[in-house]
């Protein structure tokens, strides 16, 4: 099978994500056919290894991804500029490299010359600028993808949760879910576990939105008007899906188990489960967008940064959901 080249762009310096990125391709096994491509340093990257003891690890710098080599560490440069690293710290610095790396690799994605993208943790405050206003990856890469409708999805061997609403406070929760948004994501979802997955129609359960999903009405109507119209919607369409569902009850009594995939209605719904159950063998992969894009499920950890302490088996698995993705799509 012909090379899979994985981008990888940085994220914060001062965070783990180079350490976790470094450390998953030193000590863990990849497919034979897939190299990675970081954006950023050959600078920093090389220090990193040296520091983190990726052992084993080849540097190579490239001016594009058709010049990236199995076995080799590969480097596009964009920065030409020595950089300090202060590990565990926020700085404008640090952000505006962030975005020099996260640029540079999803152009090359949007013009498919890598076939995914793998990225490092970011800090979500200090990236912010003229050039970057978003409220983090995935609403970014929509963007880029040509302003198509994102779905966050959190999976791991045995669970995904992808949620309606994302990145917004919970204040405004209640008022974004409608019965159309809920049909599409679902939608998404759904399209996502056959095409990405490889899941032939799978089945979906789908949370509430109040405690206990309501309780027939008395905690709250949004089941009663909005969600489960929409699942009666859904089951027309011939889309496999169960509930509305308390979140807590499903979660806790194991039955999330018989389901391909949990709708959940937003972030921390669907995301303190995810983690609690698989916290360091969890992957973010942002379904229906034209490219394979994936990250670990953690952030950039600055109190542990710099410390050759965080664990990089959570970066290993977005190793592998890409490359599976990017194979399953080949198949298309």
């Amino acid at each position: 099978m012909s090379i899979i080249r994985l981008g990888i762009s940085c994220g914060d310096l001062n965070g783990v994500g180079l350490e976790v990125a470094l450390k998953a391709f030193a000590n863990h096994p990849i497919p034979a056919n897939c190299t990675p491509i970081f954006y950023g340093s050959t600078n920093v990257i090389t220090n990193s290894l040296e520091k983190f003891k990726a052992s084993g690890l080849k540097v190579k710098t490239i001016d594009s991804p058709q010049e990236a080599e199995l076995g080799f560490v590969n480097v596009i440069e964009c920065w030409e500029e020595k950089v300090t690293i202060e590990y565990g710290k926020s700085t404008k610095e640090m952000g505006n490299y962030s975005y020099l790396s996260l640029s540079a690799a999803t152009n090359q994605l949007v013009e498919k010359q890598i076939e995914a993208l793998i990225t490092c943790p970011i800090n979500k405050n200090n990236i912010q600028s003229d050039n970057f206003n978003y409220p983090g990856h995935t609403e970014y890469l929509a963007h880029m993808g040509g302003d198509k409708e994102p779905l966050m999805l959190m999976t791991s061997k045995d669970l995904s949760i992808a949620v309606v609403t994302g990145h917004i406070p919970v204040t405004e929760i209640a008022t974004k879910i409608t019965k159309d948004l809920i049909i599409k994501k679902a939608e998404l979802l759904s399209t996502c576990l056959e095409q990405d997955f490889g899941i032939n129609k799978p089945n979906i359960a789908i949370l509430g939105l109040n405690p206990h999903a309501g309780d027939n009405g008395t905690l709250g109507k949004e089941e009663i008007t909005t969600i489960s119209p929409a699942i009666a919607e859904l089951i027309n369409k011939g889309i496999n899906v169960e509930g509305p569902f308390p979140a807590d009850g499903l979660f806790g009594s194991g039955a999330f188990k018989k389901y391909d995939g949990i709708l959940a209605m937003y972030h921390d719904q669907g995301l303190i489960p995810f983690k609690a159950l698989t916290f360091n063998s969890g992957v973010n992969f942002t379904a229906a967008l034209p490219f394979v894009r994936t990250s670990p499920d953690h952030g950039t950890a600055f109190e542990i940064a710099g410390k050759n302490q965080a664990s990089e088996l959570s970066f290993h698995c977005a190793i592998l959901k890409a490359v599976d993705a990017v194979k399953a799509r080949r198949l298309l």
